[in-house]
């Protein structure tokens, strides 16, 4: 499933766990670490550089950016194979060119917490890896309930039947049979009024049809995890997607999301304003997402 895995750095500890998660990863499937580091020389050099930077103190901030990562690197199980990189430019771009030229399987990448996210998402590095990325990412943000432990037992999978929550579901299952992994299939029924508890509610025909579709969505992905020799459960549930998702996170002590994103054009939308921002922002644990036209 992953050969390459990448883990963009910039030190900070939100970038420290994830590249925690991408050593964990690689050794599970045999895979390569790349730890990158993206410099962007003209915001590093300050407001004063209009006159560009010289080639000196190019050399000085690449190299000691390349000695951080050697620090790093020593910190990682000496058994997995690591490459360390340094580019300058964008940092966005960088690790998005880097992905392109490196046959890379998977992006790690650290996020900022609640408060922060959605500055960090908005207009930032995080939030163009996860609109163009070529490869599925996974975020993660530094909580206690991301601490690399000894695999991923238990993984929430989010369905809603469609091809884009669909596309996540072999990225579960290999991680899931990997680890020995039990996989959580769940369906949200959306359903405003019964949420929110109003006087008039749903017909309860209606209601009993979205469920029963829900129950077809989340037997699709049971269907393929007992295929695969992977545990599986299923359930449906009543409420705001996002709300019941962030709950069963926490009631089912998962190690895991994953989940299906549109494509291109569609993921700002996607990310932000909806269920799949929610989950990246504001879940404990990390968050796979993988794009359906990208899977």
């Amino acid at each position: 499933m992953y050969d390459h895995i990448l883990a963009p750095t910039d030190g900070s500890e939100h970038a420290d766990r994830a590249a925690d998660h991408a050593a964990l990863l690689a050794e599970a499937f045999d895979a390569t670490v790349h730890l990158l580091r993206v410099v962007d020389i003209e915001a590093a050099a300050g407001p004063f550089s209009a006159g560009g930077v010289d080639d000196e103190y190019v050399e000085q901030r690449t190299a000691g950016e390349r000695e951080a990562l050697s620090e790093r690197r020593a910190t990682m199980p000496e058994e997995i194979r690591v490459q360390t990189a340094v580019t300058t430019g964008s940092p966005a771009e960088g690790i998005l060119e880097y992905v392109r030229e490196t046959d890379i399987d998977l992006v790690v990448m650290g996020t900022h917490g609640r408060s922060g996210l959605r500055r960090y998402l908005t207009g930032s590095v995080a939030e163009r890896v996860l609109r163009l990325s070529p490869v599925p990412v996974l975020t993660v943000r530094a909580t206690e309930a991301s601490a690399v432990g000894s695999g991923y037992g238990e993984i929430l999978v989010p369905t809603d039947g469609s091809e884009r929550a669909a596309a996540a579901v072999a990225h579960a299952l290999a991680i899931a049979d990997t680890y020995g992994g039990t996989v959580h299939a769940v369906n949200v029924v959306n359903v405003g009024d019964v949420s929110t508890g109003a006087e008039v509610g749903v017909p309860a025909e209606f209601l009993e049809e979205l469920e029963a579709a829900g129950a077809d969505a989340t037997e699709a992905v049971a269907t393929e995890a007992r295929a695969a020799g992977v545990d599986v459960v299923t359930e449906v549930l009543t409420g705001r997607p996002k709300h019941e998702l962030l709950a069963y996170v926490d009631d089912h002590d998962i190690d895991l999301v994953v989940m299906g994103t549109h494509g291109r054009t569609g993921l700002d939308r996607v990310l932000l304003g909806s269920t799949a921002e929610a989950l990246v922002r504001r879940a404990e644990v990390p968050v796979l997402t993988v794009c359906e036209e990208r899977a």
